[in-house]
Order: C-alpha cells, then structure tokens, then sequence
C-alpha cells in the first residue's frame, strides 16, 4: 500500500468512525462485513445480548420484510428502500436511544448491501406535529363555506374571554345570524339552492368581517353564523356607544342578508337555466361579551335568546340580548319541565267553545281547547305553553291527547243529549303532528276507539301550513279521505290569499277574529269578510267567524251571509260538564221561545 494510498484509507476510517450516521455493510444475507460505532450505538437497544452478527436479525422485531425485499429485482438502480422508518419498541427506548430509525439499503453489487441508519425520532415529530397542524387546521374549517366553522368560533369566543380578562379595554360582541325560514327555499327549490343560498351569506359575512380589524365570521349552525367583533375596534368608549355600533352592524347585516341571491337553476330539458333570485331574509341576535359569560357556549347561549326574540318579532330585524331575556328563559325552561309531568299528572284538561249556526242559531258544533291547570301558577294561558310542546315536540303527545279526549266527549254528548248535541268536533292540528308519519292512523284510532262517525269530526290548520310543500298537501288529502272535514283556521293572517283559496284542500273557512272586532265600525273590513263568504261559497266550502263578542256583530255576519260563528257573545270555552250544562239550558231556551 502507497503513502497516498494509506492515507486515504486512514481517511476514510477516520470518516467511519466519526460519521454522524450509522453505516453498515452486509452480505445478501444481511451477515455484517463493516459497521461504524454511529451504527453499532443505534443498533444495540435491538441486539440480543449485544450480538450485532447479522443486520436482518437485529431488525427483525421492527423490519421483517428486509429479507424479501432483498429477494426482489433490482428495478432501482440498486435502492432497495429509501428512508424506511422504523419505530422503535419500548423495551428499546432507553436513555437516550432514539425512538424512531430511518433506514436506506442499498445493494452495492451481487454480492454486497450498504445500510445507512440515522436517528428520524425528531423528523419524525416534525411531520407529525406538521400533519396535526394541517388536521387541526381542517377540523376549524367549514367545508361548504370554507369560513371557520363553530369550534373555530367557540376558541375565539374563549380567547376573548381570556383576553378580556386581563385587558378590560378589550371589548367584544358576538352577532348570531340565522336565516329565516330556510327550509322553505331547501323544500322549494331544492338542497343545491338552498347551499348556494348558504354560500352567498357566508361570502357577504365575510366581506362585511374584512372591513373590521379583529372580525371572525363564521358558521355556527346548519343556517346560522356567528360575526365576533371587537368593539373596541368600531370607535367610541362608552357601553352606549358600543350598544349603539353593534345595533348599527345588526341592522346592516340585516339588510345585507336581505337582498336576494342569484342562484343557477335547471331547465325540464336539462340544460342549464337562467339565473333566478331567491329572497333569504335573515334574523340577527346580539350579545356583547361580559363578566357574566364563564365560557363561549354562554355568550352563544345568550346569542341565541337575543336571535329568538328576533324571530319572535317577525324576523328579518335584529333583538339585543338583556337580562330580562335570559330571566324570561329560565322560566320558560322550568315551564317545559313542568309541562312534561303535567302529561303524566292529569294536570292538563279540555275545554270546549260553541260554534253556532246563524241560520238558525243552532249549536253547529264545539271546539276542543287545551288548558294546564299548575299546581302553583294556576291556569297557564295556551300562548305561554303551547309553543314550548310545539319546540319540544311534545306537541305530539299532547295533540294525540287533546284529539281522544274530543272524540269521546262529543260521542258521550251523543248518547247521553241525542238531538241536543253538537254536530262536529273541531280539533286543532298543529305543523309538527301533520309531518308526523303516524298522523293518519292516530285520528283512525281516536275514532274508532269513540265510535265517532268520521263526518263529526273536524281538524284545523293554519293557512301556513295549509299553504305548504307537497308533503303537507299528500297528508291533508290522505286525512280528509278518512272522511273527516278540514277547516282553515285565523284566515287573513298567514301566507294565502282570496286568489289561491281554490288550492287548498280545506271544507271550511274560519275568519281570523281580527277582521270580526272591526266589522262594525270598518266597511273596510265588511267588504273583507264579504269577499272571504263569497269565495269560499263559489269553492262549495263553508265560512266561520271568530271572536263574535256582540249582537251587533252576530247580525251583521248573518246579513253578509257567513255560515257559522264562535266567540264570548255565546260563551267561554267551557270545562264539559259546565259545556253539558250549557248545551241544556240553551236547548230549553230555544223550546220556550217555541212555546
């Protein structure tokens, strides 16, 4: 061996030696021919007994495949793996060994393998924190929208807080939007408008956030989005000035979220189109983040309060979270406990109003009324129960309830009065029991088990739901060809008019008692009620008016030829007994009038 030629040699042990990587270089076989001490410390956590004979068998706990993959043509240019990680198992995670090797093969020649084994625990670590980064990323975002989704807003809303609380001049508000009545456009025009619908409020949000420095604007819900604002940011220093800047930004969202959306729509042939607008009013609650709120679910909490007052309302306007609010949902959440036990309680009873015929003022029939009588509030008016069964879905139940109850008193009244009693049974049938699929079968069953002809009974709904998607339409039809009668009920305050009456499967028509109140003093009103007779008699249906309090107005329907009426002129809806007695006593009145 030459001078230059030890010398390199020297170098390049001297190289082995110190590399920072392991470097091993084997048989076919995987038998050690050279192996550097960088290679020999990352290897003896798996060597048995210290022996570093042979390279597959030190690596067979956490690479078996080494050995077959060797096996294989060399269709790399001799690369037989290329950063292979292997995880190290516990046994061999001592001191300092590392937790993770990257290991590269590659086969030399026909007869010779060269491995390079480095420590990958840190790479390791990197990637994985870098791929919990971009999930951590993905889980906060939206998918439809591509706005930070709720959890996103809920650590938002915490940060807040937490930054709140060591800086009081940071102040912030959260605008929870909702759109109104969204399902409609869904049923309507079908889940892609209504996506499309749902795009362009997320986009209007979002340029609206841009123009405020600190904004976040994302989706909360289904059809709900949240806008989290500092208040700071909007100008002024006072609390009215920050109520005043985020009523300000309540009513402008408002109006942004009301001007309609264009969405692409399909031809019957199949080809694209026109563009069409789609009116999605929205409904806006504010709450500005306080001492009160612990956490971010109680400032949406709160959201929500100032959001449903909005809707309360009417919708498409703005409501502003107050103590009162949350003072006046307490009560109402301790009235839908109280509500469940009154099911079982025998808290609940019914109550029955006359409806007269003005032909001949004969009692035409009765209305079923559902009334709560509380151990210690007393008689809870229906408006302050009845939509918390309808939220809850215990409407179901009640309504069942309410409709047995009905058809067995007026059966009873049949055998126990004969001619004296009622004709019909009016009962109210609420959104949620018409969408219930057992509906049908629950009105054959409380007939069937009273014996009711099905001709006595009649159900009613609200011109809304009336008015409603095909669903709505099929299960109306479905009930009537029990041979019931449905009637429309509060006529004049829902979403029909004199032009669609004709459309609705409905026998009879009840006059809301708003026009009745002002029949006599408005002519406005007469004509109203006129046209409502005159239609519904030309459609072959009947006509029915409400909240008759006089003589006066009693006469004044006759003369413009409405069929029936019900109100206090004739009497309080009555408990049955009180209804039983009444129902005499008016029949013996009419046979001394006779006499």
């Amino acid at each position: 061996m030459s001078e230059g030629t030890s010398t390199a040699y020297e170098a390049l042990v001297q190289f082995l030696y110190r590399a920072p990587i392991g470097l091993v270089q084997t048989s076919l076989a995987g038998d050690i021919a050279m192996i550097n001490p960088m290679a020999a410390q990352l290897l003896m956590p798996l060597a048995v007994d210290g022996a570093l004979f042979n390279l597959f068998d030190v690596l067979a706990p956490v690479a078996p495949q080494l050995r077959d993959l060797t096996r294989r043509p060399d269709e790399d240019g001799g690369m037989i793996c290329d950063a292979l990680h292997l995880a190290m198992p516990p046994a061999a995670r001592g001191g300092a060994a590392p937790r993770t090797l990257a290991l590269q093969l590659l086969r030399l020649d026909d007869a010779t393998l060269m491995a390079a084994l480095s420590d990958a625990t840190a790479a390791v670590q990197h990637e994985q924190q870098r791929l919990s980064a971009r999930v951590h990323a993905a889980t906060r975002i939206d998918g439809l929208t591509t706005l930070p989704n709720r959890l996103a807003l809920l650590e938002a809303i915490d940060g807040a807080l937490e930054r709140r609380a060591h800086d009081p001049g940071a102040r912030w508000a959260v605008l929870l939007v909702n759109a109104d009545r969204f399902e409609r456009i869904n049923v309507t025009r079908g889940p892609a408008a209504g996506d499309a619908v749902l795009q362009g409020m997320a986009g209007r949000l979002r340029a609206i956030a841009a123009g405020m420095a600190g904004a976040l604007a994302a989706r909360f819900g289904s059809d709900e989005f949240a806008l989290l604002v500092r208040l700071d940011e909007l100008g002024g220093s006072v609390a009215d000035d920050d109520l005043a800047a985020c009523e300000a930004l309540a009513r402008r969202l408002v109006e942004a979220l009301g001007v309609p959306h264009v969405v692409g729509r399909v031809a019957p042939d199949g080809d694209d189109g026109a563009e069409a607008g789609v009116h999605a009013s929205a409904s806006v609650g504010v709450v500005r983040i306080g001492a009160s709120h612990g956490h971010a679910m109680a400032v949406m909490q709160d959201a929500g309060l100032a959001l449903r007052e909005a809707k309360r309302l009417g919708g498409a306007r703005h409501g502003v979270f107050t103590a009162e609010l949350r003072a006046r949902a307490r009560q109402r959440g301790s009235l839908e406990a109280d509500l469940r036990r009154a099911l079982d309680d025998s808290q609940l009873f019914v109550v029955y109003q006359p409806i007269v015929s003005l032909a001949d003022d004969t009692v035409a029939g009765m209305e079923a009324l559902v009334r709560w009588r509380h151990p210690q509030l007393g008689i809870v008016p229906p408006d302050r129960f009845i939509g918390i069964a309808e939220e809850t879905g215990l409407i179901v139940v009640l309504g069942e309830w309410v409709l047995r109850q009905a058809c067995d008193r007026l059966a009873a009244w049949q055998r126990g009065l004969g001619p004296l009693a009622p004709r019909s049974m009016s009962v109210n049938l609420s959104r949620a029991q018409v969408l219930e699929p057992s509906i049908v079968g629950t009105v054959a069953r409380a007939l069937a088990a009273s014996r009711l002809d099905a001709g006595a009974l009649q159900l009613e709904v609200t011109e809304s739901l009336a008015a409603q998607d095909a669903i709505v339409q099929q299960r109306l039809g479905d009930l009537k060809a029990l041979g019931l009668t449905l009637a429309l009920d509060d006529f004049g305050t829902g979403y029909s008019s004199l032009a669609s009456l004709h459309l609705l499967p409905v026998d009879v028509v009840k006059i809301d008692r708003s026009f009745v109140s002002q029949s006599v003093t408005s002519a406005h009103h007469r004509v109203l009620i006129e046209a409502v007779v005159k239609v519904a008699r030309s459609l072959g249906m009947t006509t029915v008016a409400e909240g008759v309090e006089t003589a006066e107005q009693a006469g004044l329907l006759a003369t413009l030829d409405c069929d029936k009426s019900q109100g206090y002129f004739y009497a309080r809806p009555l408990p049955a007994e009180e209804a039983t007695a009444w129902l005499r006593a008016r029949a013996d009145r009419t046979m001394r009038r006779a006499a």
